[in-house]
């Protein structure tokens, strides 16, 4: 199948892109002189993870053979991946749960009134693809212009890739940009093939050099809270706090509030 093989593809390009990461130095290995590329050769890595050379290669070239739990550990530890990265490389080999559906569900009318219950707190509910499903008058004010398509959501990726506002709003936009990406490397992961990702990916990298430049590294990263310096249109630039949570019934939802640092967090 055409997603199997594109799958086995993305594994391979994500274990060549970890691997040109590790020095022979880092895994104890003797210095050579100058190599041609950097980091580890497959030969190397195979024989620090106890498995056969050709075995490896083959796994890199994304041919179709089966990697057992052991192997893929072995191969994670080699490789000193951190625990998103190790998830993202047992999906990839096929340890993964049931594909996304091609379609939304619909949200709730209760559940998309949640966060205009938050006001004054800026909140919003977004999907697995960054679709914003809901969100409050205080979330559109600090993120203006994060509107709506006559035939498509409003996109929080969508909005931080090809919405101008968006490099005077977020401050450190190249950091939270990569971290944006990398997030949507390990999401895309768990759902190869999906069409909802696919679209979405595509478009950024047309209209986005840096989405371009970017996504062929391979980072991976979940998403979580945190804190980010955001510039609201008319003030001076703030720290914010936010917390992620998803929604019991729809975890691929995820209900984002945001407070600024000085101000009492939502309780």
């Amino acid at each position: 199948m055409q997603q199997e093989e594109d799958q086995r593809r993305e594994l391979g390009a994500f274990l060549r892109s970890r691997r040109g990461r590790i020095t022979p130095e880092q895994v104890g290995l003797p210095h050579t002189g100058r190599r041609r590329t950097p980091g580890l050769r497959r030969e190397e890595l195979a024989l620090l993870a106890g498995i056969s050379a050709t075995w490896y290669t083959y796994l890199e070239q994304g041919r179709d053979i089966r990697a057992s739990d052991q192997v893929l550990g072995a191969i994670a530890s080699t490789l000193r991946l951190d625990p998103h990265e190790r998830e993202h490389l047992f999906r990839l080999a096929g340890h993964a749960p049931a594909a996304l559906a091609e379609e939304p569900e619909p949200l709730a009318a209760e559940v998309a009134a949640v966060p205009h219950l938050l006001q004054p707190q800026p909140a919003y509910i977004i999907d697995g693809t960054y679709d914003v499903l809901s969100f409050n008058r205080a979330a559109g004010e600090l993120f203006p212009n994060l509107t709506a398509a006559a035939d498509r959501p409003a996109n929080l990726a969508r909005w931080t890739f090809l919405e101008p506002v968006a490099r005077d709003v977020v401050v450190d936009w190249e950091t939270e940009a990569r971290g944006l990406v990398a997030r949507l490397r390990m999401l895309a992961g768990r759902h190869p093939g999906n069409s909802r990702y696919t679209r979405l990916i595509d478009e950024l990298k047309a209209g986005s050099t840096h989405m371009r430049d970017w996504w062929p590294e391979y980072d991976v990263q979940v998403q979580h809270g945190g804190r980010k310096r955001l510039r609201p249109p008319g003030r001076e630039a703030a720290d914010f706090v936010y917390t992620a949570f998803h929604l019991a019934e729809q975890p691929e939802l995820t209900l984002v509030i945001y407070s600024e640092e000085s101000r009492s967090v939502v309780g």
